[in-house]
């Protein structure tokens, strides 16, 4: 059974009232599929590197990605380790639950529910933004950004009410898409010897990284750093989604270490080709403004491959945002029922914590989140913000905040659960589950900071909002409210305190 220090083991195996979902829904490439999507690798890379490279470590911006890899396979090998014995759609929340206990696993859930309830919004705001400029494009015709919101929250709730397959293959055609286009611009440059510097390797130097832009003015190379870390939001999930897969204990270690450290390189190589193609000089020249800083991309694309890739790359940035959109409304949608099904509010377990009897999807869940999600838009879209720089900027900046802290706490509930509550001593390892998660931790921890210390030009335009003001204090209320919502059972509902965290699948129940 599932444990903390505690002697109580809650009996949550087998229990008529606890909601699965649908077993051997998906395999190990579906889950990669889902995690990567909603990395969203083409938006992270034309959204992303050329404000690192204006902004922030200039053309070592890519060794920022070199870094990323890094940091990010260290935290993700002890968060393997967990998976091999904890299969909980909580995911993070089951991890720490487990790792550093019920009361900051309580505190965590509840704001990486809120990330990933908001990054499912501030997706929807990027996809609207694409769509009414390609439209706009080819029809000349001027549709409202909201149309094409709707119509994405519309598309995500049908496909997430039925079983995890059918998004998984949905989102796989989008991914394949983008990626064969980036590939596609990428190799074209490699095969033509690179641009007017030819393919230098400075670009890939890990010292780069840590200097500004060479004759920028203000340039800081945190803000290159913490591009490069943003561009990976969402890897986690693949955690999130072992009820649902066929041998868990195997694949989602798998899946989780081919994610991170498949998305890295993909990344290095990418902006690496980008800035090769363009030219090191050009390069830092065409980010320094926001109307060509996708020459970057474009620029080799047109030069190397033809007009014809150009204009696909336009509908392709659409359609990779709307995939990361669908596969945030997927995760939100779980974190959302595996927080009713442990029923910590009387009723939740019947509710937001049901499956579907027939696909196994979490369908209120899912609505609850559409509804959410929905809120949110109209409400940006009656108050005459922008899709990019409002809704998408200030809702990413909110998750983002969220869930880099939640990653840090889980790398160190990694060395919690395997050496410090002992547990499977088999498994314990001085690197795999207590170097490596400690040194991602810290660095995951450092990304924190450069959030913090870069949040007014992360948010661009928006940083004069209200709402951008109210960021810190929403995640640290939710944090502190997670953690009451656990200490009250604590002390007066031990029975309901006890499952919290603990439920987990059937078949790979956390034992002694």
């Amino acid at each position: 059974m599932a444990t903390e220090s505690s002697s109580r083991k809650p009996d949550v195996a087998g229990r008529p009232d606890v909601h699965r979902l649908k077993k051997d829904a998906v395999g190990i490439v579906g889950v990669i599929f889902m995690a990567v999507a909603t990395a969203a690798p083409i938006t992270a890379m034309v959204g992303n590197v050329p404000i690192a490279v204006g902004f922030g470590n200039g053309t070592g911006a890519p060794a920022g990605y070199l870094v990323a890899t890094i940091v990010l396979g260290l935290f993700a090998t002890g968060y393997s380790q967990m998976a091999k014995h904890i299969t909980a759609t909580g995911a993070f929340y089951g991890f720490i639950s487990h790792g550093l206990g019920r009361v900051l696993g309580m505190a965590s859930g509840a704001i990486i529910t809120m990330a990933y309830v908001v990054f499912e919004a501030s997706l929807v705001g990027i996809f609207s933004f694409f769509a009414k400029n390609e439209v706009a494009k080819f029809t000349s015709v001027d549709v409202p950004w909201v149309v094409f919101a709707v119509v994405m929250l519309a598309l995500n709730a049908i496909l997430a009410y039925y079983d995890i397959n059918l998004t998984a293959k949905v989102l796989g055609v989008f991914l394949i898409t983008e990626i064969l286009m980036l590939a596609l611009m990428a190799f074209g440059v490699l095969f033509h010897g690179g641009g007017p510097d030819g393919i230098p390797l400075s670009p890939i130097n890990p010292a780069n990284a840590f200097t500004p832009a060479e004759g920028v003015t203000g340039a800081v190379a945190g803000i290159g750093l913490f591009f490069a870390f943003w561009s990976w939001v969402g890897f986690e999930s693949t955690a999130m989604y072992g009820e649902e897969s066929r041998d868990p204990k195997r694949i989602i270690p798998i899946a989780t270490m081919v994610s991170v450290i498949g998305i890295g390189l993909f990344y290095v190589f990418v902006s690496w080709m980008a800035i090769s193609g363009t030219g090191l000089t050009q390069s830092v020249k065409l980010a320094q403004d926001p109307a060509t800083a996708g020459d970057i991309f474009f620029g080799p694309t047109q030069e190397f491959i033809g007009s014809w890739a150009v204009d696909l790359f336009g509908i392709l940035l659409m359609t990779g945002s709307f995939a990361c959109g669908m596969a945030f409304h997927q995760c939100a949608s779980r974190y959302i029922y595996a927080l009713g099904r442990e029923d910590l509010i009387p009723g939740a377990a019947r509710t937001i914590g049901r499956t579907h009897g027939s696909h196994g999807s979490p369908h209120i869940a899912s609505f609850v989140q559409t509804v959410i999600a929905t809120v949110i838009v109209v409400a940006f879209a009656a108050a005459n913000m922008d899709p990019y720089i409002h809704l998408y900027g200030l809702m990413a900046i909110l998750g983002t905040m969220a869930i880099l802290i939640v990653q840090s706490l889980c790398a160190f509930g990694v060395i919690g659960y395997f050496h410090v509550s002992k547990h499977h001593p088999e498994t314990a390892h001085w690197f795999k589950t207590f170097l490596a998660p400690l040194l991602g931790g810290l660095g995951m921890l450092y990304v924190v900071w450069l959030l913090w210390d870069n949040r007014k030009f992360a948010a661009g335009a928006a940083a004069d909002t209200l709402l951008f003001t109210l960021i810190p204090p929403i995640v640290v209320g939710l944090f502190v409210l997670g953690a009451l919502g656990a200490l009250y059972p604590k002390y007066r509902d031990k029975e309901r305190y006890e499952m919290l965290g603990r439920i987990v699948l059937d078949d790979t129940v956390e034992r002694d």
